[in-house]
């Protein structure tokens, strides 16, 4: 059984999608980030906080740990070129008390304790996991040059990835470790797992564990966010 957990929020990049960056947004109240850091900082089995963020916005995002997660033990680092650098950095700053760690975008406000815990209960040695859910749509691939389909995906065995993803803290640097090594990128921690022969198995997440990647976006967490607080008001 796993005592300590390190939690990493991966808050940097430009926000070229959303078309300015988005890590401090207002969102209901708060910026977009310090949701999921909010909800990490009231796990107790979480012992250890790291926020990547983009060297100019260390400052900034001091500030928002301090409101959110000032009963934690926390530090804002600063990330690297890629999502996976920026990873890595978050795992390397975390202290061997740490037994496992999970990785988060901070991009995705609404991810609730429940599901991290699921995640978290899945986790032993050689074996990772990750929240996600059941693609909807019919997959199509399709030639890059000439937009033409060359196959349909079985979407019975398909699943959208989400964060956090869970493994053990050694096995996590190792993985990255050896992709930064061998030049290889990818877009999740799973996948590097999965390329060091180790285990990850999907656990179902939430459709609103989204990711907030476009202005419409943003709308949409507000109104969920929003949601949330009249039925808990509802409920109390």
């Amino acid at each position: 059984m796993i005592h300590s957990w390190g939690a990493v929020v991966v808050a940097a990049g430009r926000g070229t999608r959303f078309g300015r960056p988005k890590q401090l947004l207002p969102l209901a109240g708060l910026p977009l980030a310090a949701w999921s850091i909010r909800t990490f900082a009231q796990m107790p089995e979480i012992a250890e906080l790291i926020v990547v963020t983009e060297p100019e916005w260390v400052e900034a995002m001091q500030g928002v740990m301090a409101q959110t997660a000032e009963r934690s033990s926390w530090q804002v680092v600063e990330g690297g070129a890629t999502r996976q650098q920026s990873a890595y950095a978050g795992l390397r700053a975390l202290s061997e008390r740490c037994e496992a760690a999970l990785i988060h975008d901070g991009a995705r406000p609404l991810v609730r304790a429940a599901e991290v815990r699921a995640g978290m209960r899945e986790v032993r040695d050689g074996r990772g996991s990750l929240l996600a859910v059941p693609v909807v749509d019919t997959i199509k691939v399709v030639d890059a040059v000439t937009m033409s389909v060359e196959r349909t995906l079985a979407r019975e065995t398909l699943w959208a990835a989400q964060t956090p993803q869970f493994g053990l803290l050694r096995e996590l640097r190792h993985a990255h470790e050896e992709a930064q090594r061998q030049g290889f990128e990818a877009t999740d921690d799973a996948s590097l797992l999965e390329r060091a022969g180790i285990d990850v198995v999907v656990v179902p997440g939430s459709s609103e564990n989204f990711k907030v990647t476009l202005p419409e976006d943003l709308a949409r967490a507000e109104a969920l966010m929003r949601e949330r607080f009249a039925r808990s008001e509802a409920e109390s």
